[in-house]
Order: C-alpha cells, then structure tokens, then sequence
C-alpha cells in the first residue's frame, strides 16, 4: 500500500541510477532537488524498475497527469487480498471511500457535498481567530528567545484548526497529530512497509472509531463543524454515509495538518537560508502572500502524487500502457526552468507564480485557501513579534515521509524584543487592514 524508509537496493547506493528509490537515502532525501535535475533534464518521462512505475518531472507533463490520469490508484480490499495483505483490509475499506482517490463522477459527487464547507469567503471569516490562536502560542515562546518552530507552532496551530473545524474537542488534537502523522506516512511513501503496518492500521482503526464516536454525539447534541456538515450535506437528495463521513474526516484531518505544519516549517527554513529575503520580507510584510505562495513552490510541502493511465496513452514520447503507475512529480515540476525563471532561487517577490504544491483541476486541495490563511498569518506574526532569526547550527532532520517534505524540528532563536502584538497601539498589518475589524469568533461552517 505504502512504504517508509527501507534498504536501498545496492545498484542504487552509488546515487548514479536514476530512481526515486534514492529518497530513501538520508542525504538526497535532505536535499531531492539534483535529482529532480537529473530526472527532469536526462528522462523526464522515466520508467523507474525499482518502482514499477512512470515518473513525471516537467512541468507540463506533471499537469497534464494530473489533470487527466486516474487517481483510482488504493488497492481494493479484494485486490489486497489477493496480494496476501488481507490484514490491511480496514485501510483499505477506509481509502476506497476518499475523495483523494477517487474519479468522477464518485469524486464529483463527494467533493460537492464536502468542499462548500472550505470556500475561499468561509475561511476568510477565520482569519482573526487564527490570529488569536498564532498569538496565544507565540505567548509561550516570545520571552525565552528560542523556539522549536515544528513543536511550538508549525504542529499546533494547524492541529487546533482543525479541530475546530471538525468540530471535535480541541483538547484531542495531540493524540489527533499522532493519528495524522501515521496516516501521513503511508500516504507518503512508496510501498507497504510490514514493519509499520501494525501501527498504521491501530492508528486508522483507532480514527475510524473516533470519528463514529463524534458522528453519535453530532446526532445527540449537534456543534458546527466538518462532521455535522457531512452529516447534514444534502444536494438533489443525495447524502454521505457514515463510511463516507468517516473517511473524509480522516483524509481532512491528515491534509489540514500536514501541508501547513510543512509549508511553516519548509518556509522558515527557506527565509533563514536566504537571509537577504528574510530582510526584504521583514521590512515590507505586504509581500508575505508572494512568499507564502514562493515557499510552497520552492520547497513544496507534498512532492509528488500517484495516478494511473486510464488509457493506453503516450507522454514526451514515451509509450504508457493502461492502468502503469505514474508518478507525477510537482516538486521537479516547481523547479522546471521552462516554468519559472532561475528556479532555484528562492525569490518571494516572484511573478506569475503558477506552482503545483495544491495539485491541479478536480483534484487541486479544497483546504488551499486555509493553509495559505494559517501561513501568511503565522509568517505576519512572527516578523513582528520575533526580530533576529538565528538557525541552530545542530544539523536537520527530515521526516521519513518520501511525499510530504517535512522537518522533525527546527531550532531557532531569536531576539525578546518584539511587541505583542494584541497590544492596541500597534500598527495594522499591511496585508490586509480589515483583518482588524473581525471579532474573536467561534468557527462556523454552517450555511
């Protein structure tokens, strides 16, 4: 089904052959980008053996497998156990019903009922109380002059969101990220790894039962939140099962919290390497949405995506049979100089910035405008209240997850003299004045 790190196989080890299974080296891994290079510029439509599948890596050809190849690709609970992975049949049971893989007119139809509860102007009205929260865990940390960006803000904030926005405790979100982390990981990798499946499918068991938990206290005492609107979602009579409500609160879940918490940390990371950046950006904040939408091209918080050829088809001239895995790519996409001018430099003044870190057409993240809220908030936030960024020289550590580029930690100090910013007298942010006349409010996603 999926996989985390494993042995890299020995013709691999010398880093010559061309193959995403170098990933799984710690070092490429910390730095992919040469070998997207080499994909891109010597095969950009390269059959990988290690993998049994295509892998994408111009722009282009990214979008256009994304756009119109299958995203049917989980193994069904007969195919897996055919396979012998009978056990991992409750994973599946759970996949099969998400829209991440499913195709229309299935995808069509639950991505209709689910997506009004993430529109553009619904999440704009959650500004304020994103504000709040960044503030209250940038309360904990701004007079000890060091913070572990991960722990302290990139994990929690998103977490606290969406827990709200489920509307589910929010004093759940811990045992939430762990859940989310696990899941994450499967999703991420390339294969099924029996070392982890134990734990994978206690943790997707254990999310099952939460959320039907949720689904019979909505039903006795009804809250706003996702839960109770796919509970109540109705269009031409049609409405979610329980199976189906439970399913895409999880896959929700697992991506409100994993693209911010990278796209924070990645973006950090990002400003810290490109000091002259982090002085342009720190001296006019008006262009905090330009950066927030540069750090998800430049270090792109989901890398790559799996699809299947519907049809027996051809891609930059290379024959792909119906139904062979394709790997597209969006990391190598983001950096395709055909696309973006010099695209290794970071440069959050960039234009026409078109990347591929949401996906593309039906498929493209109904959760975007929440994490570029809970990034442009969480970058505003922390330029005004923490001055002198300083890296810990300690070297970093990059999740395991081959897809989802995310660090483990990220130490940094700073200076303790900012303001707080909840103090009145302060200056409005330039990004968007009218953020100041929204009241602290509880999060609705009600019509």
């Amino acid at each position: 089904m999926t996989t985390s790190a494993q042995p890299i196989p020995a013709p691999l080890k010398s880093r010559g052959t061309l193959s995403l299974y170098q990933l799984l080296d710690p070092e490429v891994l910390a730095n992919p980008y040469p070998l997207f290079h080499r994909l891109r510029s010597e095969d950009p439509v390269h059959w990988d053996p290690f993998l049994h599948a295509w892998v994408v890596t111009r722009y282009n050809d990214v979008v256009t497998v994304l756009y119109h190849y299958s995203a049917a690709r989980t193994p069904s609970p007969h195919q897996l156990t055919d396979m012998g992975l009978s056990s991992l049949n409750p994973i599946a049971q759970i996949m099969v019903k998400q829209m991440l893989f499913l195709d229309p007119p299935a995808h069509t139809r639950i991505r209709g009922l689910a997506s009004h509860a993430f529109t553009p102007q619904r999440v704009e009205v959650l500004r304020q109380h994103i504000r709040d929260i960044t503030n209250s865990l940038l309360d904990k940390v701004q007079s000890q002059g060091y913070m572990d960006v991960i722990a302290d803000l990139a994990e929690p904030l998103p977490c606290i969101v969406t827990a709200e926005m489920l509307g589910v405790p929010v004093e759940d979100y811990p045992q939430l990220k762990a859940w989310s982390q696990d899941f994450a990981e499967m999703l991420g990798n390339f294969q099924h790894n029996p070392d982890h499946a134990d734990k994978v499918l206690k943790s997707t068991l254990d999310m099952a039962e939460y959320f039907r938990s949720a689904i019979r206290e909505q039903r006795l005492h009804p809250r706003d939140g996702l839960v109770s609107s796919l509970l109540n979602a109705e269009i031409n009579g049609d409405k979610f099962s329980e199976e189906e409500v439970i399913a895409n609160c999880i896959v929700t879940m697992v991506g409100g919290q994993e693209t911010t918490t990278n796209l924070i940390g990645n973006g950090v990371l990002s400003l810290l390497r490109n000091p002259d950046q982090l002085e342009k950006l720190r001296s006019d904040l008006s262009l905090i949405p330009s950066a927030v939408e540069e750090m998800l091209r430049y270090e792109s918080p989901s890398q790559h995506t799996a699809r299947l050829a519907p049809e027996d088809t051809t891609l930059g001239g290379k024959r792909i049979a119906k139904r062979q895995a394709v790997i597209a790519v969006m990391a190598a996409g983001n950096r395709d100089p055909e696309k973006f001018p010099d695209p290794d430099r970071f440069d959050i003044t960039r234009t026409n910035n078109r990347h591929l870190a949401f996906g593309w057409a039906a498929h493209f993240c109904f959760g975007a405008a929440l994490a570029r809220i809970e990034g442009q908030t969480a970058f505003e936030l922390m330029l005004r209240r923490l001055p002198n960024w300083r890296l810990e020289p300690d070297p970093l550590i990059w999740r395991t997850n081959l897809g989802l580029r995310g660090l483990i930690k990220l130490p940094v100090h700073f200076g303790i003299a900012g303001v707080a910013e909840t103090s009145p007298s302060r200056a409005h942010s330039k990004i968007d004045d009218s953020n100041a006349a929204h009241a602290r409010c509880p999060v609705s996603l009600r019509n």
